[in-house]
């Protein structure tokens, strides 16, 4: 067995995971539990903050025992959905609601209100984000109006996304958010140390509610023994995309990755530059180490996994996730068929919550090969889109680094270096969220002396080619952009 191990829990969408990793990266023991969605509402998504907690913890224990105690554990590290809200009482560190995810729209008329009112430019140029339901702080201020028992903790009521949730339930009370975290808020500045009072007001957030900020890896809490067996330090956090970041080695400037999961997400490394956007992307901070930032310009496509899922559990048109790179092969070409996935809105760049998801150009001769295909289509249409966003703000892709579950698919590896015409790269280990957050917990624990040095934690890359046609892909995009205009 080894000593020094580092325990990550990685606590996604639809499912939460623990994994123990060697100090050189090699994944060691891994236990995963699915998460229960509720949909309450037409766009509404909400989670069980409880269960989260409950199946996290479970899974810890699990690898823990399974890695012969929790005396050889160095380390903790933790990756998160961002941007979804947890509500709970100090007091009894219980949740007073349902946690609201991240793909929820429910805000969306408190943000048009905001647009309508002329706030956005200047929540942009503080925050390097748009207003959209996506983030966290109307999000809050949802809780705050419809949650009478929230509004009656009053200094009991704390708020967090779910890195701060799990701190606070590991520890038994400590209250922080890490800044990669803090950043999706929208109530924290990219260049200030902590809650902008001007946007508290604005959205209308206590500031006592929330958490302290903290860098992304170091001395961050211990774990509370009686729950995991040892003091474990907690010496990494990040949300997942900072964390996928870290992880596909994106540690220079220009250095770019998306990741492929329930959303499809791309950043690319900016270095101490302030990300400004004029071209509906997203800045962030990408990590913080002694108060000092990294950050990153970002792209958000809310539907990509989401999508194979809704074909298969809604649609039926396929039987399992596999069977859609077996339906791609089965045809040439898409056969007239257009996908827009809009069914959460479009994000980046085109930021329509409202939009709505559109199939259009079926004939007697589509068949669900064409469907499947055109929707898989989509998901390299749209980071087109984002591409020529990135290099209009002076952030053009020389390579793409891919990861997450549905880069595991070959197809869409070879249908992205085809439609962005550049070389696409995809490591042997696809779970690189969960390296990052190990990467970082082996920095801030000591274990690795930097993150440039912690690069030795990874796998061996696989490269995809361009071998598309231009007038093949002139055509897609073409046929891409009409839809757009004509649909959305």
């Amino acid at each position: 067995m080894t000593e020094g191990c580092i325990l990550v829990l990685d606590e996604g969408t639809t499912s939460t995971r623990a994994i123990v990793y060697a100090p050189d990266g090699t994944a060691l023991h891994v236990c995963q539990k699915e998460l229960t969605q509720h949909y309450p509402h037409p766009g509404w998504v909400e989670h069980d903050a409880n269960e989260i907690w409950e199946r996290t913890l479970a899974c810890a224990r699990a690898v823990i025992e399974q890695a012969g105690g929790a005396e050889r554990v160095a380390a903790l590290g933790i990756t998160n959905q961002r941007e979804t809200v947890v509500a709970w009482d100090r007091q009894t560190g219980e949740p007073v609601t349902r946690a609201i995810v991240w793909q929820d729209r429910r805000t969306a008329p408190f943000c048009a209100q905001l647009r309508d009112a002329g706030h956005e430019e200047a929540v942009q140029a503080l925050t390097g984000l748009v207003i959209d339901p996506y983030f966290s702080g109307t999000k809050m201020r949802w809780v705050l109006d419809n949650v009478s028992a929230a509004r009656e903790l009053g200094d009991r009521l704390a708020f967090g996304t779910v890195e701060s949730w799990l701190v606070w339930k590991l520890t038994g009370g400590l209250h922080v958010s890490d800044a990669s975290n803090a950043s999706r808020t929208q109530l924290l500045p990219l260049d200030r140390a902590t809650w902008d009072e001007g946007l508290l007001d604005l959205f209308g957030v206590p500031r006592g509610s929330l958490p302290e900020v903290v860098d992304t890896h170091g001395a961050i809490g211990r774990c509370d023994p009686a729950l995991l067996g040892a003091a474990i330090p907690i010496s990494g956090l990040a949300g997942d995309q900072q964390a996928a970041t870290i992880g596909q080695h994106c540690l220079s400037a220009g250095d770019t990755k998306a990741t492929f999961g329930t959303g499809a997400f791309v950043l690319t490394n900016m270095g101490n530059q302030l990300p400004r956007s004029s071209h509906r992307l997203l800045g962030t901070v990408l990590c913080q180490e002694g108060g000092r930032r990294t950050y990153a310009l970002e792209g958000s496509i809310f539907v990509a996994g989401s999508l194979i899922k809704w074909l298969r559990d809604e649609l039926g048109v396929i039987r399992t996730a596999s069977e859609s790179e077996e339906l791609a092969r089965a045809v040439p070409d898409n056969g007239g068929v257009l996908f827009v996935p809009a069914l959460a809105g479009l994000g980046a760049p085109h930021w329509k919550p409202d939009a709505t998801g559109v199939v259009a150009g079926l004939t007697q001769g589509t068949s669900r090969a064409h469907i499947v295909r055109a929707a898989m289509e989509s998901l390299a249409h749209q980071c087109h889109d984002l591409q020529e966003a990135f290099a209009a703000d002076g952030a053009a892709w020389t390579t793409l680094r891919i990861d997450g579950g549905m880069s595991a698919n070959d197809w869409i590896a070879q249908d992205l270096a085809d439609m962005l015409a550049l070389p696409v790269e995809r490591p042997a280990d696809i779970e690189t969220t969960a390296l990052g957050a190990a990467m970082l917990a082996a920095v801030g624990a000591g274990i690795q002396s930097s993150l440039q040095d912690a690069m030795c934690m990874g796998s061996a890359r696989q490269t995809f080619a361009t071998a598309m046609a231009a007038d093949v892909r002139d055509a897609r995009v073409a046929l891409w952009r009409e839809g757009l205009r004509r649909y959305v």
